[in-house]
């Protein structure tokens, strides 16, 4: 199979970050699979990347500092609400994988329900979802809890123990920063069973190097470029 391209935060080059416009346009692009992150509060699932709202937003302060009935007022650069993960799931429906990467979670029984939710009302199947994030210790929980959900352990640097961590955890995927990508790194995850996707690349001779080391798949702000490139299979799995 050709190196999956994961449009990191939708079509982000293009489109407004974790927007449902983003990720309409990753879809129409041809894209295989999305990555999205989320924030809990007030019994929702926020579609954001930052704890604060500055950078994205028209708003200014923390997202825990708004409820959920001002956070539906939030506007995303100027033209978008912000969604929640419900939303996301509505318009995908199945039709792409999501790489959901939790950023704040308090309740991880809500989790579970929307997961449900996925499953049972917007035609995905389990294979199509994975849970990803740098906190491992929530990882931990989910597979403990609920071993049938996919997850992925992301990480920014190399330890002694390689891809160990990530094998120990039940995860699929070692979600690796491209700073500390190198050979040795995706042959020792290989050899565990891991698949490896490599975040944020979005230069061509980054993606040649990525595919010739056996790189699973990257993350990618400018999904249309690569997938010109590494035609994309027509549906996608993460298991």
């Amino acid at each position: 199979m050709s190196m999956l391209i994961i449009a990191h935060r939708g079509a982000r080059s293009t489109h407004p970050e974790n927007t449902l416009t983003a990720i309409q346009a990753a879809m129409d692009m041809g894209c295989k699979a999305i990555e999205i992150d989320i924030h809990e509060h007030d019994g929702q699932f926020w579609v954001i990347h930052d704890r604060w709202l500055n950078r994205t937003t028209d708003h200014i302060g923390k997202l825990h500092w708004l409820s959920a009935e001002k956070l539906k007022q939030v506007i995303v650069e100027k033209t978008e609400t912000l969604p929640t993960l419900l939303d996301v799931l509505k318009l995908v429906k199945g039709k792409c994988a999501l790489n959901i990467e939790i950023k704040g979670i308090q309740r991880f029984d809500l989790l579970y329900h929307h997961l449900q939710f996925a499953i049972e009302h917007c035609q995905f199947d389990n294979q199509q979802l994975i849970l990803s994030s740098f906190n491992h210790d929530w990882l931990h929980t989910i597979k403990q809890e609920q071993p049938h959900y996919l997850i992925g352990a992301l990480s920014a640097s190399k330890g002694t123990d390689k891809s160990s961590f990530a094998a120990n955890l039940g995860a699929i995927s070692l979600n690796l920063d491209i700073d500390v990508v190198d050979e040795d790194y995706v042959q020792h995850a290989k050899s565990l069973g891991l698949a490896v996707y490599v975040y944020t690349v979005n230069r061509a001779e980054e993606w040649q190097w990525l595919n010739e080391m056996g790189v699973d798949g990257v993350f990618c702000d400018c999904p249309s470029e690569a997938i010109a490139l590494y035609p994309q299979p027509d549906t996608f799995h993460w298991s």
